[in-house]
């Protein structure tokens, strides 16, 4: 009963592994509420657009806020513009999901890295890099996280689809092509720091608008990237922090890592992530940019 998902045609079982839904609820809001019309085939069986799959989702997120599921449909289909301002006002609480990351939730529900991968080459060769990282990567991702913290998914289901993602990123900036005479800018999570796929989408961007690459994995060595940066000379550096576990295993790291930017003159620092600013809030430092968005970095 697997339907591939780029046809925009879903299973009530995909659909119950996206949205999170039973499959008994369902077709209990389908029957008794009548705003998803699903199609059925010749044999009987439900199939699911993806309209209807962001339609439960919507009244989903509406019911958790206290509404009734009569009255998140009733703003879902007789008052469209006030439910669409509810959803503005709170952005972060509803993400509507295109086919593609569909097909990878519903993939990563059963940790099948070689079918997350086989949908991350059609996505990338249908929409070209910049779509694929804001329509597919960026929603995918988020929602991974989330369905982590909510506890849905468990640790596996969470490194498996986080991973096949990181490892196709790889490949891309791996084959992108480039002028000899780009720019270069160099990537570095701090040591003890273990979440780089923010990292890699970044960079992608920078690959876009012309840059030559260079990435410093996870959790570096002491010392790795002071002596990848005097070997290469790029333009920029671009470090990462989200959590405040580099800065207090070592107290010392932004100092030194600080005094290090001062002395190279024609190379700019930059200093992202959620646990850098947590940490260096009520800090300053001398030559090392703390910056709340490193892909803001690319406008200006």
């Amino acid at each position: 009963m697997s339907q591939t998902g780029m046809t925009g045609i879903y299973t009530i079982q995909q659909v119950s592994n996206v949205t999170g839904l039973s499959k008994q609820v369902i077709r209990k809001w389908e029957e008794r509420y009548e705003f998803i019309q699903p199609e059925r085939l010749e044999n009987g069986y439900r199939v699911y657009s993806e309209k209807d799959v962001n339609a439960l989702l919507r009244v989903k997120l509406l019911s958790e806020k206290g509404y009734s599921i009569k009255q998140a449909v009733d703003m879902l289909e007789k008052e469209p513009e006030q439910t669409e301002s509810l959803f503005l006002e709170e952005p972060s609480d509803y993400k509507k999901f295109n086919d593609y990351v569909i097909q990878l939730l519903e993939k990563g529900t059963y940790c099948d890295d070689v079918e997350i991968n086989l949908i991350l080459q059609q996505a990338y060769h249908q929409l070209g890099l910049e779509l694929f990282i804001s329509k597919v990567i960026i929603p995918f991702l988020q929602e991974v996280g989330d369905r982590w913290e909510r506890d849905e998914w468990d640790e596996y289901q969470e490194a498996v689809s986080s991973m096949s993602v990181r490892d196709y990123l790889i490949q891309i900036r791996k084959t992108f092509q480039l002028r000899d005479d780009a720019p270069l800018v160099i990537g570095a999570c701090l040591p003890d720091e273990h979440h780089e796929l923010p990292m890699h989408i970044v960079l992608l961007q920078f690959m876009l608008r012309g840059w030559k690459t260079v990435l410093v994995g996870a959790s570096p060595a002491p010392g790795a990237i002071e002596s990848l940066v005097q070997k290469l000379k790029p333009k920029l550096v671009l470090l990462s922090a989200s959590t405040t576990l580099p800065f207090e295993k070592d107290p010392k790291l932004i100092r030194r890592l600080d005094h290090f930017a001062s002395e190279q003159e024609h190379i700019t620092f930059y200093l992202g992530g959620m646990g850098s600013h947590m940490y260096l809030k009520e800090k300053k430092l001398k030559s090392i940019h703390l910056s709340e968005d490193l892909e803001e970095i690319l406008k200006k």
